[in-house]
């Protein structure tokens, strides 16, 4: 859930795919200051390096205007997406070749964790500048790109048309507010297979809190894990990661829960 930086704002109504080429990160690079920083994934011995946005300040100031009133949340390295990233090269086996989808990609952790697995995988974000470094970085890291498709999440549209719905749904950190709740709740009816994986990894948010009590209550199971760090910033320490492993239980229905 992020908002775009450039002078061009997203049309909700009208969402694209836009895989960011070599001309966008060159437009990137001489407009927005980045700074390159190591990310180790905590347990696994794995290490990335990657671009980042080093003025928060004029990210900030860039989406004064938006509509949506989305912060730039995608310009930090989150324990969140850290956690979800070290997740996945624990288990290689759960994305390798499936068809997997990133909710809100940000600078794409998670993704070169995904990619590096084999897995085939689709990102989305409301901000083009993530979109461009998470093409940037999954190059740098994996040697692979994701499809990108900028699009808000909250309302989809016909982004997704002919590609929903997918084996396995990667999300870190996108529940903020209470707003995004019932959105994600609705997306999932869509994006995630019958059978498939929500792989979510969450720090305790309320908003998170309150959708994770709906899932359950629509009948899906929870299989979670926790991660302490250490985490890039300082200022992350004491910071409790839950990564859910979220399925549907097969013997109930969702418009039953109580079944």
């Amino acid at each position: 859930m992020s908002i775009t930086t450039s002078n061009a704002q997203v049309d909700p109504s009208e969402p694209h795919e836009a895989t960011p080429s070599a001309r966008d990160w060159a437009e990137l690079s001489n407009r927005v200051a980045l700074q390159e920083v190591d990310v180790s994934l905590p347990g696994s011995g794995v290490a990335y390096t990657i671009w980042k946005p080093d003025d928060m300040d004029r990210l900030l100031d860039a989406v004064q205007n938006d509509p949506e009133q989305n912060l730039p949340y995608w310009a930090e390295v989150w324990p969140s997406g850290v956690a979800l990233a070290a997740e996945i090269v624990a288990e290689p086996g759960v994305l390798a070749g499936s068809r997997v989808f990133e909710i809100g990609s940000g600078i794409g952790i998670t993704a070169i964790a995904a990619l590096a697995t084999g897995a085939d995988l689709t990102v989305a974000d409301y901000a083009d500048d993530a979109l461009t470094l998470c093409s940037e970085n999954t190059r740098r890291n994996a040697g692979r790109q994701p499809v990108a498709i900028q699009c808000n999440w909250r309302e989809p549209g016909s982004a997704l048309g002919g590609l929903a719905p997918f084996p396995v749904v990667l999300a870190a950190d996108v529940l903020y507010e209470s707003r995004d709740v019932e959105p994600l709740l609705s997306l999932l009816d869509t994006l995630v297979a019958a059978d498939g994986l929500l792989w979510l990894a969450e720090p305790g948010r309320a908003a998170a809190k309150r959708f994770l009590a709906l899932l359950l209550e629509r009948s899906w199971v929870d299989q979670s894990t926790t991660h302490d760090g250490p985490w890039l910033d300082p200022e992350d320490a004491g910071t409790i990661v839950t990564v859910h492993q979220l399925r549907r239980d097969a013997g109930v229905s969702d418009s039953n829960p109580s079944s």
